[in-house]
């Protein structure tokens, strides 16, 4: 028997170790199975390179509770150590990589985070256990070793009489861990951590259905065997080549990632990269509100299929944070602390080509079948406008795939639009009118105007358009954006034809008095507009950069600093060549002028979905007087 004191310098390391190696204990059992898997995979590698002369068969991990005895087991088919490498990997190696992280993370320990980097992953089995055993046995042909240590820098290394090739951890959880004794919990943290692990996990058994016999009789009962309950997928599909899937394959995939989602997602990319880093995943684009509401399933970030985190703020680029899936990559290390990643040159490679390959597979996916993207649009647009605004290197790929929609469902990209408006959009100064609504029911009467004018009416109503068509206006020349309700369409899109007012100059001046000292001036400002008669000859208009500035400072970013506090302004636009502005300026009965213009201008307000509460009430109860 060997007994001996663990070489440390700091003393009482384990109470340290308890305390800091990791915020979250439950991390220990993620470590011990990883360490059991690495042990495996490398048997299988000095197998297949004839270096070890023993069979690699079809080895599992089991993990085991023993609620009575208090004890946890962890136990592989794996390499195995013999007394010696039990000596110098647990003893030296691992122990000094737990002395020299102390060192250096002792004031910052509680950030760090996952610290698979420093090899000692072994050791957090003492942030929930008073004993830990080894019972291990090397694939060369040596003898077992049983290394027992109390959670003091003392330990005992002894001979074993184990036969089987591999090693059994042993956990004597602590008084204060005893919930890792429960089934519900390790197989919790199985699933999360270790769910697509590549070697098969066993946890318990579980009841299977036999096949019935073809001669079975009437009365046949399903018999059941048996077998063991294997908790991890160590095939998933991102780890499988593109061509060896179908849709089924990742959409059944989608749904066990995420067991809760019932949607289909609209489509997948298959991220597949070995050079300049290594990178796998699949990432899904799920159907998508007007709403960016945070999404609680997200993308999940893997490591060598190890479960890390899925918090990939920095290594997937903002706006497809939006997206669900997963990311594994060897070259993003497990120690994830935020400044660390920000500083990695590497994870702003991973980053670029995540960009890079999205904006191509929805240039693929738009080329290939025109018609079913432009049906999942509205599902996808606010991530892809998002990424335009946040994104340059996305921004710029943006214009083979983004698209613009009418009013009357028609899809066009920024080029087609230009192409398709011009000849009947451009106004006296050469500039490219781009008419827009919003909201199709609520600006109805506005784009309608604008049809029968043959204008065409866009459709934007994410809530991020305004920022976003300020950037487009910014970048194309001569192309400016117009919401249909911002004016009069004749001056919306300015032609040369001007309309001459049949009231005189007088005329005007007094209409306006009379209008000014009714609608109220805290709200409206009155604009006369000579307009043809037919047209509607009170109008509620809200002036682009006013309402545009206030937008944008509503949603964060961009506007004028404070403008989201500003009362909302209006344009009252009345049309002088209107019936009714002449009858307003003929009735000399006061209470009987002011009735036309209140009831003028609350229509007007009803078409612009404005006339809300008390006022509608008053508008009418005064309606139904008038038709007594």
């Amino acid at each position: 028997m060997a007994s001996g004191k663990i070489n440390v310098s700091v003393e009482n390391i384990f109470p340290l170790i308890k305390k800091f190696l990791y915020s979250d204990h439950e991390i220990f059992l993620r470590e011990l199975v990883s360490n059991a898997t690495d042990a495996t995979l490398k048997l299988k590698h000095l197998t297949s390179i004839g270096e070890a002369k023993v069979e690699y068969g079809n080895p599992i991990i089991e993990v085991k509770i023993d609620k009575e005895g208090k004890k946890l087991h962890i136990i592989d088919q794996g390499l195995g150590m013999s007394a010696d490498e039990v000596e110098k990997y647990i003893n030296q190696i691992a122990f000094s990589g737990a002395e020299e992280f102390l060192e250096k993370y002792k004031d910052s320990a509680k950030d760090s985070g996952v610290i698979g980097h420093f090899g000692l992953g072994f050791y957090s089995a003492f942030m929930v256990a008073e004993k830990v055993e080894i019972i291990t046995k090397s694939y060369k042909d040596e003898p077992a070793a049983h290394w027992t240590c109390d959670g003091s820098p003392e330990f005992t290394l002894i001979p074993h009489d184990k036969t089987e090739r591999g090693s059994e951890i042993i956990l004597h959880i602590a008084e204060d861990s005893l919930e890792f004794l429960e089934e519900y919990k390790i197989r919790e943290l199985l699933t999360k951590y270790n769910k697509f692990m590549s070697v098969p996990i066993k946890f318990g058994t579980k009841k299977e259905a036999l096949p019935k016999p073809e001669d079975a009789p009437e009365d046949y009962k399903t018999e059941y065997q048996e077998v063991d309950n294997i908790i991890n997928n160590p095939n998933p599909a991102w780890t499988k080549q593109p061509v060896d899937l179908t849709d089924e394959d990742y959409k059944k995939f989608y749904h066990e990632l995420y067991p809760m989602q019932f949607e289909e997602p609209l489509f997948n990319i298959h991220l597949n990269v070995d050079y300049p880093f290594n990178l796998t995943g699949i990432l899904y684009f799920p159907k998508m509100g007007a709403d960016l509401q945070l999404q609680k399933d997200k993308i999940q970030l893997y490591q060598n299929q190890v479960y890390v985190t899925d918090n990939v703020e920095g290594i997937v680029p903002e706006f497809l944070g939006m997206l669900k899936g997963v990311i594994d990559s060897p070259d993003i290390p497990l120690n994830v602390s935020r400044s660390y990643l920000q500083a990695d040159g590497n994870v702003k490679k991973i980053s670029n080509y995540i960009t890079r390959k999205v904006a191509d597979k929805l240039k693929s996916l738009f080329n290939e079948n025109r018609e079913d993207f432009e049906q999942k649009w509205n599902d996808i647009k606010i991530v892809l406008e998002y990424g335009m605004l946040s994104e340059p290197k996305f921004y710029e790929k943006a214009g083979d795939f983004v698209l613009y929609p009418t009013t009357d469902d028609k899809y066009f990209t920024l080029s087609e639009l230009k192409e398709n408006l011009k000849d009947n959009q451009t106004d006296k100064n050469g500039k490219l009118v781009v008419l827009y609504a919003s909201n199709k029911d609520a600006q109805h009467s506005y784009i309608d105007i604008a049809k029968e004018k043959g204008y065409q009416v866009l459709l934007l109503d994410s809530p991020i358009v305004s920022h976003l068509i300020q950037k487009l206006e910014a970048d194309n020349e001569n192309v400016t954006f117009a919401r249909v309700d911002a004016d009069h369409i004749d001056k919306l899109i300015q032609k040369d034809d001007v309309q001459i007012s049949k009231l005189s100059e007088d005329e005007q001046t007094n209409l306006k008095s009379v209008l000014e000292a009714i609608v109220p001036k805290a709200n409206y400002t009155v604009q006369l507009e000579p307009m043809d008669s037919n047209a509607a000859p009170f109008m509620i208009t809200q002036p682009e950069f006013m309402r545009r500035m206030k937008e944008m400072s509503a949603s964060g970013g961009g506007g004028m600093f404070g403008m989201g506090n500003f009362p909302d302004m209006y344009n009252l636009v009345v049309n002088s060549n209107s019936n009714l502005a002449t009858t307003i300026l003929q009735t000399e009965d006061k209470s009987a002028q002011e009735l036309l213009v209140k009831q003028a201008l609350d229509l007007a307000k009803i078409s612009q979905g404005l006339l809300k509460g008390e006022e509608l009430t008053a508008f009418v109860k005064r309606s139904f007087e008038t038709l007594k």
